[in-house]
């Protein structure tokens, strides 16, 4: 019996669809319920039209939800349709709540919350309705299912009978219903905190729509539910939301609040001059020098702009990065610097990383009801659209690395697992860190040898810088002074802190930190950072495609001649453009200038002559990076193998080593590279020694 109350809040919700939902309704009408099932309504819209009632709404969501859904059956429709189980969403709430701060307040509560999905069950039908029917005399009784336990009638109302039962399928009334469990964004977490969930359960027309891996904005019911087993029962409760409506947002840094005030700040930081020495100053200040790193860094936070071709295929705008060095030098340091500013970071370390823990890994557990194998994103996938910071890409197993191929060129990471076969999303950029084979680079061996990472992985950075530490006086005692500042300015501005009778004024304190300051406050950068990517997509001018054309086409014309090394890859000539383009994005430029294209090819030059020489030619060589093996060096084992080739006939046990490296240095090649070659072909498997010290071809 509807009470006076309860009409006139009918009344209120016929007349705001009247008001404001008119085109909506209709539209509704004609697509029930093949194609749509639910009426969206935007909470700002209600709020306009009757705050009291849109407070109420949130307040008290399952009574409101029935009274809008009641209205709306009752809405006179122009075509003859009934929309009997049309449902209403309410979305756009004014605030989210972050899911930490969920308390016991929310309960009963609409709320909302930003996150990523970290897991999604398969949908299946929910029994709403339960129709039984009584074995003995064939009474079929219905009994509503409310959450929790699976009800039964105790006596059949037809003989009265205490059962036997059997549940008809065909009479009972099922929904679908899936189960997600959304986690917080890493861009909103701060330090070491770890990410907090929520498990929501979604049903009918909602269901099916997300997968792991998607950011959504949820709105639902905050419900509570106890923990324990029925035997034995806990005080504690757990906390879930019924869902009402899920928006996929693929918006960047959605959680970023940039302010008319903020905007200012950073175009005026924009159009200063020294602004690219201002981005360097503002990377980890306390680490001295690594300026071309530092520019490095700063541009693959920027990144360039991703493309997408009429034809549906995608180019990457991404840098990927990577720093091989000496221990000791900065590395990691650098690497959790970017991971504080970077607006959407994820940081791992390759020891602690497995390739499921990268990519995804399919998980068998009691998520939903029942056991059933469910798909859980792994750190590549929740960094997307931001960096992906891998320390000690050495230390991972050859397999786990091989994971991270197809997510930094394609920018996605497909699963087959477990029957499940999915393709989740991993737009991000990848800075690595890594140490040399041996620990320490050795300056007479190549680079592409020291470098213990397959060519496949290493081709596919788009810069590759060395870190080495080399003992350098004056270079020395720069850095002793810095690092020693540093550690006064910590001890000054800890010293007047911790002790209430410091004697050390705060000017004293401040005069000393600012030599150790960044240029840029890291919030700021962090804001001028997602400003720039949401705002800025730079095209080029002719001058910059010459320039890249140009120093693309003068690297290739030495690798003209039959036997002189290719110089570098068509790869190249993208990180180039990538480069060029955040660093016009820097200055927040719509157009990529002659000189954001200078400073592209001045990196990539810098890089190229560090890891991309032949250390025997001194020429570039871009397969010492693609490959491992240099030109003159394959050259070398041909050669070697050639003579093992003509001398083995002749001896009866095969070619004596010392006859070959004789031979060897007939052809100008030393005895000690001789003997490298030849443990490397018998590693390969391209000669054995049938007896000691005797070599054979295979």
């Amino acid at each position: 019996m509807a009470t006076a109350e309860n009409t006139e809040l009918i009344d209120r919700f016929e007349e705001f669809y009247r008001n404001y939902y008119r085109n909506e309704i209709g539209e509704l009408a004609q697509k029930y319920p093949n194609d749509q099932k639910s009426l969206y309504v935007d909470w700002q819209d209600l709020y306009r039209f009757d705050p009291d009632l849109a407070d109420d709404y949130r307040t008290k969501p399952e009574q409101l939800q029935e009274y809008a859904e009641e209205a709306l059956r009752l809405y006179d429709l122009p075509v003859d349709v009934s929309l009997g189980q049309a449902h209403v969403r309410v979305r756009n709430l004014p605030e989210s709540e972050d899911i930490r701060d969920i308390r016991h307040e929310h309960h009963g509560n609409l709320i909302s919350v930003q996150g990523i999905v970290r897991k999604a069950t398969d949908v299946r039908p929910k029994v709403l309705t339960a129709a039984f029917e009584c074995q003995r005399c064939g009474t079929l009784t219905r009994i509503p299912q409310a959450a929790g336990d699976f009800q039964e009638p105790h006596e059949c109302q037809g003989c009265e009978r205490q059962g036997p039962f059997r549940l008809n399928t065909d009479q009972s009334e099922f929904i679908d219903a899936q189960k997600i469990r959304v986690q917080e964004s890493p861009e909103g977490l701060r330090g070491g905190e770890t990410p907090q969930s929520i498990d929501i359960n979604i049903e009918d027309d909602i269901t099916g729509k997300v997968t792991a891996g998607d950011h959504v904005r949820a709105t639902g019911i905050l419900k509570l539910d106890q923990q324990g087993s029925d035997q034995d029962k806990s005080p504690m409760f757990d906390i879930y939301m019924d869902g009402v409506s899920i928006v996929i947002e693929d918006e960047q840094f959605e959680d970023m609040e940039i302010t008319d005030a903020d905007k200012k700040e950073i175009v005026e930081l924009s159009n200063e001059p020294d602004i690219y020495d201002q981005m360097v100053g503002a990377i980890a200040p306390s680490i001295y020098g690594y300026e071309k790193e530092k520019l490095a860094m700063m541009l693959q936070l920027f990144s360039g702009v991703t493309k997408d071709l009429p034809d549906g295929s995608r180019i990457r705008g991404d840098l990927h990065m990577l720093l091989i060095g000496d221990p000791g030098t900065g590395k990691s340091q650098m690497l959790s610097y970017i991971r504080e500013i970077a607006p959407r970071s994820v940081y791992t370390s390759g020891k602690g990383s497995s390739s499921a823990g990268l990519t995804a890994a399919a998980v068998r557990d009691d998520f939903g009801d029942g056991q059933q194998w469910t798909l859980e994103a792994g750190a590549l996938v929740l960094a997307d659209q931001g960096i992906a910071a891998v320390d000690e890409l050495d230390k991972m197993s050859p397999e786990d690395r091989s994971a991270m191929h197809e997510a930094l060129e394609q920018q996605r990471i497909s699963v087959s697992k477990a029957g499940i076969n999915a393709t989740l999303k991993s737009r991000c950029s990848l800075l690595g860190a890594a140490n040399p084979k041996y620990g320490r680079f050795d300056q007479y061996e190549p680079i592409g040898e020291q470098i213990d990472l397959e060519p496949a992985l290493i081709s596919r950075f788009d810069l590759i810088f060395t870190v080495t530490d080399k003992p350098d006086e004056e270079a020395d005692r720069n850095l002793a002074e810095h690092i020693i500042q540093t550690n006064y300015a910590g001890e000054l501005h800890t010293h007047r802190t911790q002790n209430p009778t410091s004697n050390f004024s705060e000017e004293e304190v401040d005069t000393v930190t600012d030599e150790v300051a960044p240029t840029i406050e890291p919030d700021l950068l962090r804001k001028y950072v997602a400003y720039a990517k949401r705002n800025c997509f730079p095209t080029m001018t002719e001058e910059a495609k010459t320039v890249i054309e140009d120093f693309y086409v003068d690297l290739r014309l030495k690798g003209q001649d039959d036997d002189a090394p290719v110089p570098v890859t068509a790869r190249k000539l993208e990180a180039l453009v990538r480069l060029a383009e955040a660093s016009a994005r820097i200055r927040l430029s719509d157009t990529v200038e002659e000189t954001d294209a200078d400073r592209a090819v001045d990196i990539a030059h810098y890089c190229l002559k560090e890891i991309g020489v032949d250390p025997e030619t001194g020429e570039f060589d871009a397969d010492v990076v693609e490959t491992g093996t240099s030109k003159s060096q394959r050259d070398r084992i041909q050669n070697i193998r050639g003579i093992i080739a003509d001398i083995e006939d002749e001896y009866d046990e095969g070619a004596p080593i010392d006859v070959v490296v004789e031979r060897a240095e007939e052809v100008g090649i030393d005895e000690s590279k001789a003997e490298h070659e030849i443990e490397k072909l018998k590693q390969k498997g391209e000669v054995y020694e049938p007896r000691t010290d005797h070599l054979r071809t295979t």
